[in-house]
């Protein structure tokens, strides 16, 4: 750890003998030659222990040295050694919590797990260089220890020393040179050598006694002999002390005595535990710096556990430790980055502040702490607390939230909590004012009898209950931090009498409330007004008082085996008693800490409050529920039948809580959902109490803040909280635990039909979101047609029911996944049947697109796949075709664009259907459809054998068609070649008709030149529907209709030739070339083309006469 390597500081104290001066101590040390061993251990002899020992032990634990000198005038040998030997520390606990990042817990200590990581911790390895036999040259002089420590691998010897003082280790020293945090395996192995053989060890008494006992040719001969051994490193130290002790004015001359390294500590000197500041620095700096990465977070939660476990110890390090990781938090340079971007820091990152507020929450709540320590850290606090980039207790907004030391609101109290500037240490700065010095509190850590027990249960501040059980009336939070303050500081059987005194009160608050509800349930109902009770929700809380008493009263039984609980208070304070905690605090014999525990949770997790603002804070909410019901769930319900009462008694007092409670009759808009707990409790009392378990189930499953209105259940209420409108940032986390909840409750429903209908009803009326709802009728789906059993009819009808909803909930809105949806609704259907089916045909237009009902529901009713399904007869077949055919034709009027095609292919065996489903393709043709549409219908009529009907579709889809001089790879050229071939078939007159579609339409030379090419060829042989007189007959050019398609082609390439001219580059002047020349040849197929091709090149040479080298390309190509 701490000053690898470096030299051993001196004493601060200076030690003298009696006549050495006038300010020289008064004490005298016996003269007796200082040598021989240790004793040994009285743990290893059955004899008695000596008063000497007892009272070494008890002054050598307590008193600094320093103080017992003064004290008495003489201290025999006998009694300075055994005070010696009994300062080192007695308990390798110690040893182990500075050594390594585990708990310093018997697992630990025993050995632990024989992993890799566990065997490379330092106190790990300091036992096995023990056990291996590496420790040797141990030597205790006073209060310094020494010896050599060697390392197997390397057979490097490490040099250590370690000073100490009243049973702490107060500073080491060792040669390997490694810089940590915690203790090196060699100073481990050394301490626990000392710790474990102390008759092994050599025992000398301080070396000022030795010294003492020297005259001066002795004296002079040490110094001699010690500078010859190492003259190299203390002989100009030597020659300047003795220079400094001949000058009379020097400053050694000044003061009297000498330091001491072996003498012990002084008076002024504080007691505790050497810990290397600067290395702790470091490593959080350095943890900081990697942002998360690396496991650093890991690591600095390692560091916060290894402070609880200080503050358990009741180690000063803890609150000296702490204070140095907060200054580097404080100094991390992302806090003011973050603020001058405006972005928030990361949730671990925020985590790891929470749990810093938290611990100084536990620090400043010391029970026996001294009044100038709690000055001392309430400036520190208020110092970090003033800095700007101090980081919020919510994460990035100020919180409505009390004052610490206020009371529980009163039920009825509207009136708005004030915003405040709350940062992580603000309630640290609140709790330095309080105090533990109140009677009842006392009485009630102490158990102290009262002379007489007085109850008032007509008053809210009772400090008993009507059953004489004390009660303790504080903010919740704060009153659970003291418990939290209690255990951290090692004093669990007072945590845990004042966690049972804080759940008494809770129950009786519980009951009061219930009684107020009551007795004014009528009116409150018929107002339709709920007041919000807790703004500050338990759940979620900063402090985690629920989670705190959770554990206090689960904990406490492990926890009180290894922690002594003898505690003496400050001066008026008296000792705190340890009894077990007595019955009469529990209001039933028979009920058990596990018991109060749950009932804890249950009623936390019930309370109905308030969703905070702010992203970081309502994720706290969902992750602290989380973590609440993780612990539930380690209890085992069908163990103890106490339990499932206590689950039993809290799901009724909370349905009938009202405003109180989250699941209540009253709900206020921003009450935080009770989905996930609702779940556990759901599936904890479904085999014990269904009906109870199916209340709770479908009261939860509630989300008042999607309600368009102000209805919530049966009753109708506005909320208090006015002008506020919170962004739920976790609202699709809750939404999917709502459905989740949901869900476990059409699972557990399967085979009851008046559940299944009750469960549906519900969903139908508080799930908003589609693709939960799609999700529900989806297990409710692979639920009811398990392999393992046949079909569930009721609950495919309630899937079927739930798709319905869906496809009505998404038809107007776009939804990446609506078309998984339409297929597995009519998957869905088929299981139902064919009347299932029959029915989303003849709703259709409520529930699908004209496409979607089409493309997708008509073609899967009438797939061969559907017939085989249903083993479906012919006049069934026939119903449902028909049923088909019908929406095809209505989707077709609807969206012919769309839906033209799909309605001709479902009716091509009916014809009047086939023939009505044509005329509004025509009719359509005329109002809007396009050509890429129209030419896919008469593509369609042409392969039907329908030539005609496609020949009068593709002059419809012409007419909408205009391709421009360089759309040459326009999708459109293939369907406009397609149209010409089919008219060239049907003959000339056809053809004749199209071709001025064509040249009005097309003004691309390449295309036309195509087009005029395959006209002047045979009419296609091939085609069935070619009449016999012209199907093998060519058309001559000079005469119409290809005389004006020639003229046009020519037309085209002129005007193409000039608008690529315009614009063109060098490199594009090969391709231009090549682009004339398949002009030229579209020229020469008209008579007199050759002299036109040439006039029009002269004509191009003349125009762009500058443009030399490219015309010297065209002379070179075209003359």
């Amino acid at each position: 750890m701490a000053e690898r390597g470096a030299q051993q500081p001196p004493a601060k104290r200076l030690c003298c003998r009696p006549g050495y001066g006038s300010t020289c101590r008064q004490g005298q040390r016996a003269g007796a030659p200082a040598g021989g061993h240790g004793e040994p251990s009285p743990g290893k002899t059955h004899n008695p222990e000596s008063l000497l020992d007892i009272a070494a032990r008890r002054v050598a634990e307590k008193w600094p040295f320093q103080r017992v000198e003064e004290r008495f005038e003489r201290i025999p040998e006998p009694v300075q050694r055994r005070i010696v030997y009994w300062s080192f520390p007695r308990s390798e606990r110690e040893i182990c919590m500075y050594s390594s990042f585990g708990s310093g817990g018997a697992e630990e200590l025993a050995g632990g797990p024989e992993s890799g990581d566990e065997t490379r911790l330092p106190f790990r390895r300091g036992v096995a260089l023990l056990e291996g036999g590496c420790v040797d040259n141990v030597l205790q002089v006073g209060f310094h220890l020494s010896g050599t420590v060697r390392e197997p691998a390397t057979e490097a010897q490490c040099s250590v020393s370690i000073s100490f003082d009243r049973c702490k280790i107060t500073a080491v020293t060792c040669g390997c040179g490694d810089k940590d945090i915690f203790y090196c395996a060699h100073v481990v192995a050394l301490s626990l050598y000392r710790l474990r053989s102390p008759e092994l060890v050599k025992l000398r008494l301080p070396i000022s006694e030795t010294l003492f006992q020297m005259n001066r040719d002795q004296l002079q001969k040490l110094v001699q002999y010690l500078i010859t051994v190492h003259h190299t490193e203390v002989l100009p130290t030597a020659q300047k002390l003795a220079d400094d002790i001949l000058s009379q004015n020097s400053q050694i001359n000044q003061v009297h005595g000498a330091p001491d390294p072996t003498a012990g500590a002084s008076v002024d000197d504080e007691n505790c535990w050497h810990l290397d500041e600067e290395q702790v620095q470091e490593q959080v700096k350095l943890f900081l710096s990697q942002g998360g990465y690396h496991g650093s977070g890991k690591q600095l939660n390692l560091l916060f556990s290894k402070v609880r476990e200080m503050l358990k110890m009741r180690d000063s390090n803890g609150a000296r430790m702490l204070t140095l990781i907060t200054e580097q938090f404080m100094g991390d340079p992302r806090l003011a980055l973050w603020r001058q971007q405006g972005t928030t820091m990361t949730d671990k990152y925020r985590q790891l502040w929470d749990e810093l507020g938290a611990l100084w929450m536990c620090i400043v709540l010391n029970p026996h702490c001294k009044a100038e320590q709690k000055s001392s850290w309430l400036r520190q606090l208020r110092r970090w607390n003033g800095v700007d980039v101090c980081p919020l207790e919510d994460g990035n907004h100020g919180g409505e939230l009390t004052h610490l030391t206020n009371a529980l609101p009163h039920a009825g109290s509207r009136e708005p909590l004030s915003r405040a500037h709350r940062t992580v240490f603000t309630r640290a700065i609140e709790a330095c004012d309080l105090h533990w010095q109140d009677p009842h509190l006392q009485h009630i850590l102490t158990e102290e009898r009262y002379a007489g027990r007085c109850h008032r249960d007509d008053l809210g501040a009772a400090p008993f209950d009507g059953r004489g059980r004390p009660l303790w009336h504080e903010h919740v939070p704060t009153a659970c931090a003291r418990v939290d303050a209690l255990r951290s500081h090692g004093y669990p059987k007072q945590a845990l009498r004042l966690a049972v005194a804080v759940v008494n009160t809770l129950r009786r608050q519980q009951h009061r409330q219930l009684d107020v509800f009551r007795s004014h349930k009528k009116e409150v109902l018929h107002k339709g007004v709920t007041s919000i009770t807790n703004m500050e929700g338990w759940v979620g809380h900063p402090l985690d008082p629920i989670g705190t008493l959770f554990t206090t009263l689960t904990d406490t039984g492990h926890t009180c085996d290894h922690t002594s609980l003898s505690l003496s208070g400050p001066p008026g304070a008296g000792r705190w008693a340890e009894p077990a905690v007595p019955a009469h605090h529990f209001p039933e014999e028979a009920e058990t800490l596990t018991a109060l525990a749950v009932e804890t949770a249950l009623m936390g997790l019930g309370q109905q409050r308030s969703m905070p603002e702010g992203l970081y804070a309502q994720e706290k909410v969902c992750r602290n529920e989380e973590q609440l019901l993780a612990k539930l769930q380690q209890v085992d319900l069908d163990q103890d039948h106490t339990l499932v009462q206590v689950f039993r008694k809290q799901a009724l007092v909370l349905l009938e809580a009202g405003p109180y409670s989250g699941l209540g009759e009253l709900l206020y808009r921003e009450s935080v959902p009770m989905h996930t707990f609702a779940k556990y409790l759901f599936t904890s009392l479904l085999p014990h109490d269904a009906q109870l378990a199916y209340k709770i189930a479908l009261r939860a499953i509630r989300l008042p803040v999607l309600e368009s209105g102000v209805a919530c259940g049966s009753h109708h209420m506005v909320s208090v909280v006015a002008n506020r409108y919170p962004r739920w940032f976790t609202l699709s986390h809750i939404e999917s635990q709502q459905c989740e909840l949901a869900s476990t409750m059409l699972t557990a429903a399967k085979g009851d039909n008046v559940k299944l209908q009750t469960v549906l009803e519900s969903i139908q009326k508080n799930i908003h979101s589609s693709s939960h709802i799609f999700k529900l009728a989806q297990d409710a789906f692979k639920i009811a047609t398990m392999m393992d059993s046949l079909p569930d009819l009721t609950l495919l009808k309630v899937s079927l029911e739930l798709g319905l909803q869906v496809m009505r909930m998404t038809l107007s809105t776009l939804n990446w996944r609506r078309r998984e949806m339409v297929r597995w609704l009519v998957t869905c259907a088929t299981e139902v049947g064919v009347l299932a089916l029959d029915s989303i045909m003849q709703s259709w237009f409520a529930l699908f697109t004209p496409t979607e009902a089409t493309s997708v529901v008509a073609s899967s009713v009438m797939s061969s796949a559907t017939v085989l399904r249903l083993h479906l007869d012919s006049h069934q077949q026939d119903k449902l075709a028909k049923s088909a055919r019908t929406l095809a034709l209505q989707c077709a009027m609807k969206d012919p664009q769309n839906c033209a095609l799909a309605a001709l292919t479902l009716c091509e065996k009916d014809q009047v259907a086939f023939e009505t489903a044509y005329q509004i393709v025509l009719d359509a043709a005329a109002a809007g459809m396009n050509y890429t549409q129209l030419f896919t219908v008469a593509r369609y009529m042409e392969h039907r054998g329908y030539p005609l009907r496609a020949y009068k579709l593709a002059t419809s889809a012409m007419a909408h068609l205009n391709l421009s001089y360089n759309q040459d790879t326009h999708p459109a050229i293939n369907d406009v070649l397609w149209a010409c071939a089919l008219s060239h078939s049907l003959g000339k007159s056809e053809l004749a008709a199209v071709i001025p579609l064509v040249v009005k339409s097309v003004k691309c030379a390449t295309v036309l030149s195509d087009i005029l090419r395959r006209c002047t060829l045979s009419a296609p042989a091939a085609a069935p529907h070619a009449r016999r007189n012209s199907a093998h007959k060519a058309m001559a050019l000079e005469k119409a209709p290809l005389r004006q398609l020639l003229d046009a082609t020519v037309g085209a390439y002129i005007n193409t030739t000039h608008s690529r001219l315009t614009h063109i580059s060098p490199r594009h002047y090969g391709e231009f070339i090549d682009f004339l020349g398949k002009a030229r040849e579209t020229f020469l197929m008209a008579p007199d083309g050759h002299a036109q091709f040439s006039q029009f090149i002269d004509n191009l040479k003349q125009i762009y006469k500058g443009k030399k080298k490219l015309m010297m390309l065209v002379r070179e190509r075209f003359g």
